[in-house]
């Protein structure tokens, strides 16, 4: 019996102590739901644009090469050896500037026995004329003194030919490269001695779609740069090819853009953009404010916490912002998050063109939405400005006298 007693009692203190452990469970996760579902949604704090109006400027983007104006390897026209180099790399070349002499001692002695055959004959010549005046001589010596002080001549400019054809000038001004042969080589005709290069000015070669050649037209302002956001270069259209390429059905264009500061040079990969008309009255936002899901673009809009509300009014916008600034809770109707799908068009510049669901003076969320949920309580902060540089924001406003 005794032994019975202490099972019995064992077993109710068992059973007491599960029960009690059901029951905190059960109070624990009722109250913990009462608790979050009392709690009041936290504040996500936001920038915010009102959206209006502006003017566009299309425009169709493509990829090119960018080529110097004038641009060419520059060779020897004859055949000896190297005896001067006058040029370093990167020298700013004049037009018609010497650049190398080849040994030419060869042909200046030509010259000189060119040169003295032509002082012989014109002599010959001279004497023949008197001759023939007085009647000592026949018109037919004449004639052979004539011919001998061509044939003179001509050897003596043949000579002064070959003697320019061992130097090799600058075809044009511009920038030289590396020198490619060195004094005491040996070179023959069409050896490259350097490359030289019209750097002032450069032409960019692209090609764009046919359907778009209507849009083309010569002397269309272009902007060139060297990546897809910096745009730096501005030139125009100088040529477009009358033919389309067949297999490709793109049209070649070429374009020419100012290159004061030599930040192109031949053979870059570049970034061209073709401006066409400006437009006016289009919608367009920030690229932050838009956001891409499986189920559509959209954006997120500030408005009162009401149903079927409006766009926020002026005032009470101004209100929150106060608030925002002085560290306060704005009085008055709460503001919160709507998600509103739009139609997107162009892009360019940071920007997307909106073409339908936001109406003129609606208040979009242009940075923060990604910690926003639909019906987000909101406060409006607009001293941080997502579509200016970051160093810009940190300096702050100027003082007067800076």
């Amino acid at each position: 019996m005794k032994r019975l007693t202490i099972s019995i009692v064992f077993l109710v203190l068992v059973a007491v102590i599960a029960g009690g452990l059901i029951w905190f469970n059960m109070f624990r996760d009722k109250m913990i739901g009462e608790f979050f579902a009392n709690r009041g949604r936290p504040t996500v704090t936001v920038s915010t644009m009102s959206v209006a109006t502006q003017d566009w400027q299309p425009g169709i983007e493509t990829i090119g090469t960018v080529l110097a104006r004038q641009g060419v390897n520059v060779a020897v026209r004859s055949s000896g050896i190297v005896k001067d180099v006058r040029f370093k790399a990167n020298d700013l070349i004049k037009a018609d500037a010497l650049l190398v002499q080849l040994d030419d001692a060869l042909e200046q002695a030509d010259l000189l026995a060119a040169q003295a055959n032509v002082t012989r004959d014109t002599q010959a010549l001279s004497r023949a004329s008197t001759l023939t005046d007085r009647g000592f001589n026949s018109t037919s010596t004449l004639d052979n003194a004539k011919a001998a002080l061509d044939a003179s001549r001509s050897q003596l400019e043949k000579v002064k030919a070959l003697i320019d054809q061992k130097k090799t000038y600058a075809p044009f001004s511009g920038t030289i490269g590396i020198a490619r042969i060195d004094p005491g080589q040996y070179v023959t005709p069409g050896t490259v001695v350097a490359t030289l290069q019209d750097l002032e000015r450069m032409k960019v070669d692209f090609t764009v779609p046919e359907q778009q050649l209507g849009q083309l037209s010569i002397g269309q302002p272009v902007r060139v740069g060297l990546s897809e956001d910096k745009l730096d270069y501005s030139g125009m259209i100088i040529g477009i090819d009358p033919k389309i390429d067949p297999s490709s059905r793109l049209v070649k264009v070429q374009a020419e853009v100012s290159n004061e500061e030599n930040g192109l040079r031949p053979g870059q990969f570049a970034f061209v953009r073709i401006e066409l008309p400006q437009e006016t009255d289009i919608i367009a936002l920030p690229q932050t404010a838009v956001v891409e899901s499986l189920y559509g673009t959209y954006v997120y809009v500030v408005r009162e916490d009401k149903e079927n509300s409006g766009p926020l009014s002026p005032e009470l916008l101004e209100k929150a912002t106060k608030a925002a600034r002085e560290g306060t809770e704005a009085d008055g109707p709460k503001i919160v998050a709507r998600q509103v799908f739009v139609n997107t068009g162009r892009r360019f510049g940071g920007k997307v063109e909106i073409t339908g669901g936001l109406e003129i003076g609606e208040i979009v969320v242009n940075a923060g939405q990604n910690k926003l949920s639909i019906g987000s309580p909101v406060r409006i902060d607009n001293t941080i400005d997502p579509g200016k540089p970051f160093d810009e924001q940190m300096a702050g406003p100027k003082k007067q006298g800076e």
